[in-house]
């Protein structure tokens, strides 16, 4: 009964989180012209769009009350939901087993480590379920930081995004960055709604950043596989890469994070040169 009322909180937050991004002309409803406590859309207004009671959204909300699959395919529609959306909360309403709350291995297959010692011009991490770092070649330690140097508990892309000021100031586009990222880790949290490491990982965030707190808040949810960063490294000068990222198997949860430069850009010159440098001699 624990695991439903928690999976239950939790819909009920993102739908009054959605609830509350909305206006009514962004729903194709008339304003009332009574002023609103509060910013977004009323229940009332919510459930007349999804043909529910008031009572029944009210406890939905409250996480008193389980969804079912047609009721999230109605609110769906009433608040607008995007893909992303929507496969968040489906994957919040599959049935909770034994296996769904345990945590995910981290054992590295043997391929997978050799290509990321072959990627000699190319950062690469190996990403575990909730955002660990697994493992890195020589690339990424050169454009981020020592990973090795870390104790294992701050190895989390997450973590280092919003609390190392090395890794914050390489980010020339740090707070979109920084929102993708938790938006990331909101969507893998409903792989496993239940993971223990999890809700100590987003504690300890919400404590160190007013950000990430902020932000966790919206129930911003993203399943993005590619896109772009800038880096203004401290050896090299700007960078713009591409990243991608590449998914194993849906038990594992781990995935391949890649970053990659156009050839016969600045860019790819840098990060030549980057990936070259003589590490044994200490940077400025």
């Amino acid at each position: 009964m624990a695991t439903v009322s928690a999976r239950a909180r939790q819909i009920g937050d993102f739908l009054r989180a959605r609830r509350a991004g909305l206006s009514p002309t962004d729903v194709s409803l008339p304003e009332s012209g009574s002023p609103r406590r509060v910013p977004g859309l009323r229940r009332e207004e919510v459930a007349h769009l999804a043909a529910i009671s008031v009572d029944y959204l009210t406890r939905l909300e409250q996480g008193r009350v389980a969804a079912s699959t047609a009721v999230i395919a109605t609110l769906g529609v009433a608040l607008r939901l995007g893909h992303d959306d929507r496969t968040y909360l489906s994957r919040l309403l599959r049935p909770t087993t034994g296996a769904a709350t345990r945590s995910a291995p981290s054992e590295i297959r043997p391929a997978l480590r050799r290509l990321l010692d072959q990627l000699s011009e190319t950062p690469a991490l190996l990403l575990g379920n909730r955002m660990d770092i697994l493992a890195w070649n020589e690339c990424a330690t050169a454009l981020y930081l020592d990973f090795e140097a870390l104790p294992l508990e701050q190895r989390n892309y997450v973590w280092l995004l919003f609390t190392h000021p090395a890794m914050r100031a390489l980010h020339l586009e740090w707070e979109h960055d920084a929102r993708s990222c938790v938006a990331a880790l909101r969507m893998e949290s409903s792989r496993s709604p239940e993971d223990p490491q999890l809700e100590a990982l987003v504690d300890r965030l919400s404590t160190h950043s007013r950000d990430f707190a902020r932000w966790w808040a919206e129930h911003r949810v993203s399943s993005a596989t590619y896109g772009s960063k800038q880096y203004r490294h401290p050896l090299v000068g700007r960078l713009a890469l591409d990243c991608d990222l590449w998914g194993g198997s849906e038990d594992d949860g781990q995935r391949l994070m890649v970053l990659t430069a156009e050839s016969g850009t600045p860019s790819a010159d840098a990060l030549r040169l980057l990936t070259s440098w003589d590490r044994t001699v200490p940077a400025p």
